[in-house]
């Protein structure tokens, strides 16, 4: 970290300048040893059966070594905090002698010190590792949920709902503490102390339950509101042009009360729960003094200096106990949210039949395969389904709107559940949907999707998507990055982008769905020719299609009706076979008279046509009569354009800025003078003690000990209030 420091000191950090994580705190590092030690507990090797319990035995058994790294650098951390309380009573009598030992006043001081360094760098690495624990614990929930949606039958996904990952906090430090006030003052009013804190702990169990009960409402009220928000932002277009934006927008607001109430009422809760364990050290302090006067202990100066520095030492662990029971119940619940997402339903692993490359010449087979996205339904999407399809052929599925076309893709890629059959298929696969899956970010990273540039490949692979010209027309090129969900892009261009993508990876089998509804019939043609019939001449391609004109270019023509393949064969042959393609052709006949141009030279074709502002290909007869559908997108910048940056010192403005958010800073006077009164209050209360208590057996009190106690006991409420 020096040197990424001492860079930051002479200039602003980019992505760039910060070193790359270690192979133990990065996804691919973490996720495959945690998803073994889920799968090991799990009777079915899934997540189907998952428990809160074995996720979190998972998650400490991925992490174990930082895990007791950690614990020993929080043996070392509580060791060296009791070293100092338990050295004030040896400083009270070293101070107290008549003849003094330089030599072991030295000691004293520099077995303080030594402490001190340990606690405080022990603390540090206790944090650092702490915080890298639950980064790679949430890192690899994360992860693992990621891929369970992915892995999600279409059941699941429509009752899918994602969970929150809370960090899991722990904290224990009473052991040592009792141990030091059994040293120093005896076991019962250690045991006094240990019962008073058990009570103090104890009676929290009302409320931590009602903050559970609250927190999981919030959850679900949470859940109910961004699930309304995700469906309004969707069909936005809807309700603008209906004029519904003030109707839906007070149907949000109401959702968002009932998450406030829930959430007021959470952090009421917790609110009570802290002022309970702040006033926890008083308490906890007034019983064992009062059992020390009960059972006659004097309490001497050093003894009750000795005590209040151990009950001050306490003290932070007894006031992180708020944040540690509220982390706790916020865990449980978002365990028990992850749960039930992970033991959703998920695609068996062997729905289909990977075969290595190069053992068959046979790309894809499916033998009596039935297929259903409902698996209670007692009619099947796809049945009675048996074809093979050899490497290099082109296949075109045809059919009616809801004849199982898409789904028939689905069957190839196992995403649809299979009731019985068997598919196979040999080689890698590229999909192209029906609707144009797009990221944010730019128009070469859709493209490349993670993988290497072949400037060649790359070049070759926009001239046959008809890109050149629309990349022209952009400014930035290549390089404009896509808004969120490729709002900056037509549909045709949006389909192309997907196209290329597709192509680009150097795959054996293609199955396209209907990619050319999304574009102009012009456009389309121009796709078939130099993409399917053109750049993948020597692959195995399956694609659906309602246009008519592309069929006769097919090896294999399967029609589909109600879900099942009622013919199959070339197109000549199918023509002749039967009635269900001759009226499927007829009801197309308008298309007909394009479907000679497939034949004509690519000379012929490109000299009669030329491209458009968007790379639509147009006959230069039809130019001007044309309807263009898609939108020439012309901008004069970025659409996401970098942020700025302070550079030099945080400035005064932003943290005026930040006290005057809240009410234009009207709380913090008060809350300044609550924490003077509470800082005062404790202080006061230990000066107090230590002048009330003797100097020795042999020197009587200022006063006596029950007038010590009530003192004691009357600023237990005083600390709470303040807190």
């Amino acid at each position: 970290m020096g040197p990424l420091l001492d860079l930051g000191r002479k200039k602003p950090l980019d992505l760039h300048d910060v070193p790359s994580l270690d192979d133990s705190d990065s996804v691919h590092g973490v996720l495959p040893n945690f998803k073994a030690k889920i799968v090991s507990n799990s009777a079915t090797g899934q997540f189907t059966d998952a428990t809160a319990v074995k996720l979190a035995k998972a998650i400490v058994l991925t992490t174990w070594k930082p895990i007791l790294v950690t614990a020993v650098y929080a043996l070392l951390s509580s060791v060296a905090s009791y070293v100092g309380p338990y050295l004030i009573e040896y400083f009270v009598d070293y101070l107290n002698k008549s003849s003094r030992s330089s030599r072991e006043g030295y000691l004293l001081a520099l077995t303080f010190v030594v402490a001190q360094l340990i606690e405080g760098l022990s603390t540090r690495h206790l944090q650092f590792r702490s915080k890298q624990v639950g980064v790679r614990a949430r890192s690899s929930l994360v992860a693992a949920i990621y891929q369970k949606g992915l892995a999600l039958s279409s059941q699941s996904r429509q009752s899918n709902s994602s969970g929150e990952m809370i960090n899991v906090v722990s904290l224990d430090a009473d052991v040592l503490a009792m141990l030091l006030l059994y040293s120093t003052l005896g076991f019962c009013p250690a045991f006094a102390a240990l019962l008073a804190t058990a009570l103090t702990i104890g009676g929290n169990k009302p409320l931590g339950r009602m903050e559970q009960n609250y927190q999981e409402k919030m959850m679900s009220a949470k859940d109910v509101r961004m699930r309304a928000m995700s469906e309004i932002l969707q069909s936005m277009r809807i309700l603008k042009l209906q004029g519904w934006e003030m109707i839906f927008l007070s149907k949000i607001i109401e959702l968002r009360k009932v998450e406030m109430n829930w959430l007021k009422k959470n952090v009421y809760t917790s609110a009570m729960l802290l002022s309970i364990f702040f006033s926890a050290p008083a308490f906890v302090a007034m019983v064992t003094f009062g059992v020390c006067v009960l059972m006659g202990i004097p309490l001497e100066t050093g003894k009750v200096l000795c005590a209040l520095a151990t009950f001050r030492q306490l003290q932070t662990p007894i006031h992180g106990l708020p944040d540690a029971y509220s982390m706790i119940i916020q865990t449980k619940v978002s365990l028990d949210r992850i749960c039930s997402f992970l033991c959703l339903e998920e695609l068996p692993s062997d729905v289909v039949t990977k075969l290595p490359r190069g053992t068959t010449d046979v790309s894809i087979e499916v033998t009596s395969g039935q297929f259903s996205w409902n698996t209670s339904s007692q009619v099947p999407t796809l049945q009675d389904v048996n074809f093979h399809i050899r490497q290099g052929m082109r296949v075109a599925v045809c059919g009616t709107v809801g004849s199982g076309k898409s789904s028939l893709l689905s069957c190839i890629l196992g995403e649809i559940p299979k009731l019985s059959g068997e598919v196979k298929t040999c080689g890698r696969i590229s999909y192209v949907s029906q609707t144009p899956w797009i990221q944010s970010g730019k128009i070469e990273d859709n493209i490349l999707f993670g993988t290497e540039m072949n400037r060649e490949r790359y070049e070759k692979v926009l001239e046959a998507c008809s890109l050149i010209k629309d990349l022209d027309i952009l400014p930035f090129g290549d390089q404009t990055i896509i808004g969120e969900r490729g709002i900056n892009l037509s549909g045709g261009q949006k389909q192309r982008i997907q196209i290329a993508r597709a192509l680009y990876h150097d795959a054996d089998i293609y199955l396209f769905d209907d990619p050319f509804s999304a574009v102009d019939a012009h456009t389309g043609l121009h796709l078939f020719k130099e993409c399917l019939l053109g750049f993948l001449a020597s692959k195995t391609v399956v694609y659906v299609t309602h246009h008519v004109e592309f069929l006769p270019s097919a090896d294999v023509i399967m029609v589909l009706k109600d879900g099942k393949i009622i013919q199959a064969g070339d197109y000549t042959e199918i023509l002749n076979s039967g009635q269900e393609f001759t009226e499927l052709i007829v009801s197309h006949k308008d298309a007909l008279s394009t479907m000679d141009m497939l034949e004509l030279p690519s000379s012929n074709y490109e000299s009669s046509c030329h491209l458009n502002g968007n790379g639509s290909t147009l006959p230069i007869a039809d130019e001007q009569t044309h309807d263009n559908n898609e939108e020439v997108l012309v901008q004069n910048g970025q659409l996401v354009q970098e942020e700025e940056r302070e550079k030099g010192w945080v400035g005064f403005i932003v943290y005026w800025r930040y006290i005057t958010m809240a009410h234009k800073g009207a709380f913090v006077p008060l809350i300044l003078l609550a924490q003077i009164i509470f800082q005062s209050l404790q202080i006061g209360s230990n000066l107090w003690m230590a002048w009330a208590a003797p100097v020795s057996k042999d020197v009587n009190p200022p006063v006596n000990s029950s007038t010590m106690i009530n003192r004691c006991l009357s600023l237990i409420p005083l600390l709470a209030d303040v807190s």
